[in-house]
């Protein structure tokens, strides 16, 4: 337990320096990773489609659907997989608002606001910060906590989740240190809301075992 306390005050402490640092780049030439960037970006263009699938399945009624059926599954499956996808739902929550926290703290423009004639998108334009990949995020906070509970069941959500932040840089929604600030803010809420969860059990399991003291009875 003191372990886990030692290392989530570490992970911590580096995600406070992290905010408080405010990286500088010149927006003419873009940050050091735009070369990775054009090159993802421009890998061959066969791919779009699947691509934009990945970077936008949620936003299609039928992954919905399929997604709320697995939910509901895994709710009444047993209580093992009752408490990896309530764990799962919560860690999502927590890795969005993270992701948020830095669009606001670290404000880092998207690749097709650097380069508005000079990006190929596959998905939609925003004007919203690109700072840290919630989908990457989220799909990384799921991940996290499959492994953690469900070990080699959660392997192809690791997969997803690589697939996603990838998908997000190819669709020009993102440059790929924003992806892997994204999986980083996902796996440090899966890890925070999973430490959590085992403490509060740990604790209530302590309480559960000490003995009371037996009635004496006065005649």
């Amino acid at each position: 337990m003191a372990r886990h306390r030692t290392l989530a005050s570490h992970v911590a402490a580096a995600f406070i320096s992290l905010l408080s640092t405010t990286p500088k780049y010149n927006y003419a030439v873009g940050p050091p990773d735009t070369g990775l960037f054009r090159a993802i970006n421009h890998w061959p263009q066969a791919l779009g489609p699947t691509m934009k699938f990945l970077s936008e399945a949620t936003n299609y009624t039928d992954v919905k659907v399929l997604l709320g059926i697995l939910v509901l599954g895994m709710l009444i499956r047993n209580s093992k997989t009752r408490t990896t996808v309530l764990l799962a739902l919560v860690a999502v929550g927590a890795a969005n608002s993270f992701t948020e926290v830095f669009k606001h703290t670290w404000p880092m423009h998207r690749p097709f606001q650097d380069f508005p004639n000079d990006v190929i998108m596959w998905v939609g334009k925003t004007e919203n910060f690109g700072t840290a990949s919630a989908h990457s995020a989220n799909m990384a906070a799921v991940a996290y906590v499959f492994v953690r509970y469900l070990k080699a069941w959660g392997a192809p959500w690791v997969a997803i989740a690589v697939l996603v932040g990838i998908s997000r840089i190819f669709c020009g929604a993102h440059y790929p240190y924003q992806v892997a600030l994204g999986w980083a803010c996902g796996v440090l809420a899966a890890f925070i809301v999973t430490a959590g969860w085992e403490q509060w059990k740990a604790r209530r399991s302590l309480s559960e075992d000490v003995p009371t003291e037996p009635e004496v009875s006065v005649s």
